[in-house]
C-alpha cells in the first residue's frame, strides 16, 4: 500500500512539475509587458525631464546674446557642459558596476535638474553658465543608470526598438519645452518667467522617478540571463565603433551656437528660435523610433543610411535663409533622434551585461569630449568663418561612415 501511494505521491509532484514548467515556457514567450511598461515609465520620466533642460536650452543662446557672450563663449559653455555631463560617466558608470545602486544614482542625478529654474535669478553668463553644468554633471551621475535599466528592460523587444520609444517620449518632452517658452516669450517677453515656469515639470519627473523605483526596485531582473558565454571584458570592436561616435559628435553644432546664429544674423525674429528647436525635436522622435525599428530588423546599415542624410544640416542652418535654415534644422533633428537611440543600442548589444554600466559611461565620455572640443571649435570658427565651420562639421560626419562600415562588417548588430 505505502508503494501504490508513493507512486501516486510521485506523479503528482511530476504531473506539477510538467504544468509548472509549461507555464514558465508559455510566459517566456508572452509580450515582455512589464518591460514595456518601465520603458515608458522611465520614458515619462525623461518627457517631464527634457522639458526643463530642452525648454531652457531653446533660449539659452539668445538669453546668453543678451548677457553679452561671445560666439566663442556660447560655444565652449554648450561643449564644456556636455564634456562634464560625459566625462563623468566614466567614473557613475564603473561605480554603478561595483554598486548595483540604480535607482540611488538615478535620484542624485535628476535632483540636480531644479539648477535650470534657478536661472530665474541670474543677471551673469558666468553664473548661467555654472548652473548649466550643474545640470549636465546630474546627467552625468544619472545616465549610466537609467541606459544600464533601459537595456535590460529592452532586451526581448529590441532594443532598437526600446531605445527608439524612450527617445520618442524624451523628444516629446523635448517638444513641450521649447513650446512653453514660445508661448512665455509671446504673452511677456520675460526670460526669467520661462526658466520659473520649468521647476513644475522637474518636480513632475522626480514624481514618475518615485513611482519607477516602487513598482521596479530591480530593474536588472527584467533582463533574462542566457548561456551564451561572452568575456566580460570591453572588446576591441567598442573602441573602433567609439571612435566613430566621437567623429559624429565632434561635428554636430550644439543647438545654444545654432540659436546665437539665428539672433546675430537677424534671419527671424526671437519667437521663431524656441519654434525651430520644437521643429527638430519633432524630427527627432520621429526619427528615433524609425532608425530604431530598422536597427532591430538590419543592424547598424540603419547608421549608415542615418548619419549622411543629417550630416548636410550645417550648410542649411549657417545659411542666411529662412527656409533653408527651417530644412537644416529638420536634417539636425533628424540626425540628433537617430544618435540617442542607436549608438546607444549598438552599445547594449555589443557589451555583456554585468559590464555594461562602465561600458556606457565610456561610451558617452568619448562622445562627451567629442562634442566639447568639436562645439568649442566650431564657436571660434564661428566668430572668424562660418564657411570653415561648414566645412568640419560637414567633414566629421561623413568621416564617420567607414569607421561605421567596418564595425558593421565585423559582426556588430
Amino acid at each position: 500500500m505505502s508503494v501504490s501511494v508513493n507512486t501516486d505521491t510521485d506523479h503528482r509532484h511530476g504531473h506539477k512539475q510538467l504544468i509548472k514548467k509549461t507555464i514558465q515556457a508559455v510566459k517566456k514567450n508572452l509580450p515582455p509587458v512589464s518591460a514595456f511598461n518601465f520603458v515608458i515609465l522611465l520614458g515619462l520620466v525623461s518627457l517631464f525631464s527634457d522639458m526643463v533642460y530642452e525648454g531652457a536650452r531653446s533660449i539659452i543662446g539668445p538669453y546668453f546674446a543678451l548677457l553679452g557672450a561671445s560666439g566663442a563663449i556660447v560655444g565652449f559653455v554648450a561643449g564644456f557642459g556636455e564634456l562634464a555631463g560625459n566625462v563623468l560617466r566614466i567614473f557613475s558608470g564603473f561605480l554603478l558596476d561595483k554598486t548595483k545602486q540604480y535607482w540611488f544614482m538615478t535620484f542624485i542625478g535628476y535632483g540636480c535638474l531644479f539648477a535650470i529654474p534657478a536661472l530665474m535669478f541670474t543677471h551673469s553668463w558666468i553664473v548661467a553658465s555654472i548652473l548649466i553644468i550643474v545640470e549636465r554633471i546630474g546627467k552625468a551621475i544619472r545616465i549610466p543608470a537609467r541606459d544600464a535599466m533601459l537595456s535590460y528592460a529592452t532586451q526581448k523587444m529590441g532594443r532598437g526598438f526600446g531605445f527608439g520609444i524612450h527617445q520618442l517620449m524624451d523628444q516629446v518632452g523635448g517638444m513641450l519645452g521649447p513650446f512653453l517658452m514660445t508661448i512665455i516669450l509671446l504673452e511677456h517677453a520675460h526670460y526669467s518667467l520661462g526658466f520659473a515656469l520649468l521647476f513644475a515639470p522637474a518636480v513632475v519627473a522626480i514624481i514618475f522617478l518615485v513611482v519607477g523605483k516602487k513598482h521596479y526596485p530591480h530593474p536588472q531582473s527584467l533582463e533574462i540571463e542566457t548561456h551564451e558565454i561572452k568575456p566580460d571584458k570591453i572588446p576591441t570592436v567598442f573602441w573602433i565603433y567609439l571612435i566613430a561616435a566621437c567623429l559624429i559628435g565632434a561635428g554636430y553644432a550644439d543647438f545654444p551656437l545654432i540659436a546665437f546664429h539665428f539672433e546675430k544674423a537677424g534671419m527671424m525674429s526671437p519667437i521663431w528660435i524656441p519654434i525651430f528647436y520644437m521643429v527638430a525635436m519633432g524630427m527627432s522622435a520621429a526619427s528615433a523610433l524609425f532608425f530604431g525599428w530598422i536597427y532591430d530588423k538590419k543592424g547598424a546599415v540603419s547608421l549608415m543610411i542615418a548619419i549622411p542624410l543629417a550630416a548636410f544640416f550645417a550648410p542649411l542652418v549657417f545659411l542666411n535663409g529662412f527656409i533653408t535654415a527651417l530644412i537644416g534644422m529638420m536634417l539636425w533633428g533628424i540626425g540628433m533622434g537617430a544618435q540617442k537611440s542607436l549608438l546607444k543600442a549598438v552599445v547594449g548589444d555589443m557589451i555583456p551585461k554585468k559590464i555594461r554600466g562602465s561600458a556606457f559611461g565610456i561610451f558617452n565620455a568619448g562622445y562627451g569630449i567629442a562634442w566639447f572640443l568639436g562645439s568649442w571649435l566650431m564657436g571660434v570658427l564661428y566668430d572668424t568663418s562660418v564657411r570653415d565651420l561648414i566645412i568640419f562639421s560637414v567633414s566629421a560626419e561623413l568621416l564617420a561612415l567607414p569607421v561605421v562600415w567596418w564595425v558593421w562588417k565585423r559582426g556588430a548588430k
